[in-house]
């Protein structure tokens, strides 16, 4: 255990950025890359496509609903131990998958018990990240989560070039290898003490602060309301082109357009938002006004040059928030707390995400068109801005102590005064 008075903002932390590189893309990446499985199990178990989808969806939710246990656990016991279970777990649950005769094996492996996996890694991995960095926090969360981006590129092919070479149940095997190295990731977490952990108390002590803690609920509400629309593109871009009598190839020449331009936002962003003074809830703000208001323009555009243009301007927008919205979180909480600050914004704004895609598509049932679709998940986030603006950080630049500057301001007072108290006689 390595005690210091604040974060190092380097040192063992970039080891800890390279952790949650990995972490990021085994997680992250094999989740978007999970289509190249759909199609082969739609066949193996002749099924409808429906049933076979609730397989990736049960993973997601038990990863971002079950965030909050890890957060707890890492907070009583280090991030280390909980990550490298949460390895084994994601690798036997797709161990367990390759040997699966029914839909409901499927559901139990991957999507419970890989998802218990994938909740014990993502949010404590993050948040021991945000622990080792402060002035440097955003371009270390943005290097970080770059691993989603190349690996969903690394992916997909290499998942079906082991498919034709194996079948699906050999890949599954393979790709249970491969997450194994999750347990390699939580090895290189090397807990660190900071000053304020004792003021801020237990797993408990944190959560009934937490929920009386009004910025951080005004936070977390605006989150909600941005990933209820953030992921819309990712889902029915590709039907909407093929609506504009797009051809296939194209359109996922365009998504991967969107892709790069995510991947270039996440490094960008991380950079400017430690380069630019004030608060980062602004850059947040600027970066989710101008993903929702892309995302609003997307019906408007019809020649392939304007659709090219907000294509790249969505996937480097939105790309842009991510790190800054997990930046903003140790300002408003300090970093004593980010570990169970953290889970609940995840379990939390897992609701918009589950929401946003069925939404999307009965407007779409409705109308006839993504037009709403797109028009309403822009509004999410341009609601989700304007939720942000009354954060305590947004308006004064004058005002940068951040919580854990005050805890560690309260704890030197209580010393000092400690100190010069009179002996009794």
């Amino acid at each position: 255990m390595a005690h210091r008075a604040e974060p190092p903002d380097g040192g063992w932390g970039w080891m800890v950025v390279l952790s949650a590189f990995f972490q990021s893309a085994l997680v992250f990446g094999v989740l978007r890359s999970f289509g190249v499985f759909f199609v082969e199990l739609v066949a193996a178990f002749e099924e409808q496509a429906a049933r076979v989808s609730w397989i990736a969806s049960i993973g997601i939710a038990v990863q971002q609903f079950g965030s909050p246990v890890g957060s707890a656990l890492s907070t009583k016991y280090g991030p280390r131990p909980v990550v490298m279970a949460g390895g084994i777990l994601a690798a036997s649950g797709m161990l367990l998958a390759s040997l699966a005769t029914t839909l409901t094996h499927l559901y139990l492996s991957i999507g419970l018990l890989s998802g218990s996996g994938w909740a014990l890694t993502f949010t404590p991995t993050l948040a021991c990240l945000s622990r080792y960095f402060s002035r440097r926090r955003s371009l270390a969360t943005g290097l970080a989560l770059t691993g989603v981006g190349l690996s969903s590129f690394a992916f997909a092919p290499l998942f079906q070039w082991l498919v034709s070479l194996y079948a699906w149940r050999g890949a599954l095997l393979l790709v249970s290898a491969l997450s194994l190295h999750l347990v390699a990731c939580g090895a290189l977490l090397r807990p660190l003490s900071l000053m304020e952990d004792p003021v801020v108390g237990g797993p408990g002590a944190q959560l009934t602060s937490l929920l009386h803690h009004g910025p951080f609920l005004r936070y977390t509400v605006a989150l909600t309301l941005i990933n209820t629309g953030y992921f819309i593109p990712y889902i029915h871009l590709i039907a909407h082109l093929q609506d504009l009598d797009w051809d296939p190839l194209s359109a996922a020449f365009l998504v991967s357009v969107v892709a790069i331009s995510d991947l270039v936002g996440r490094v960008a962003s991380g950079w400017l938002g430690d380069a630019v003074p004030g608060p980062v809830a602004r850059l947040l703000m600027l970066w989710t006004t101008l993903t929702g208001v892309s995302l609003a323009l997307l019906p408007v555009a019809h020649t392939p040059t304007a659709l090219m243009a907000l294509a790249v301007a969505y996937g480097f927008t939105s790309g842009a928030l991510t790190p800054v919205a997990f930046s903003v979180l140790p300002e408003l909480v300090g970093t004593g707390r980010i570990y169970c600050g953290l889970g609940l914004v995840q379990m939390v704004e897992s609701i918009g995400g589950l929401l946003g895609a069925p939404l999307s598509g009965y407007l779409r049932d409705v109308t006839g068109n993504y037009t709403a679709s797109f028009v309403v998940a822009g509004s999410f986030l341009l609601a989700g801005s304007g939720i942000l603006m009354t954060l305590p950080h947004f308006c004064s630049l004058a005002s940068t102590s951040k919580p854990q500057d005050r805890i560690r301001e309260a704890v030197e007072t209580k010393v000092s005064l400690s100190k010069e108290e009179p002996e009794e006689d």
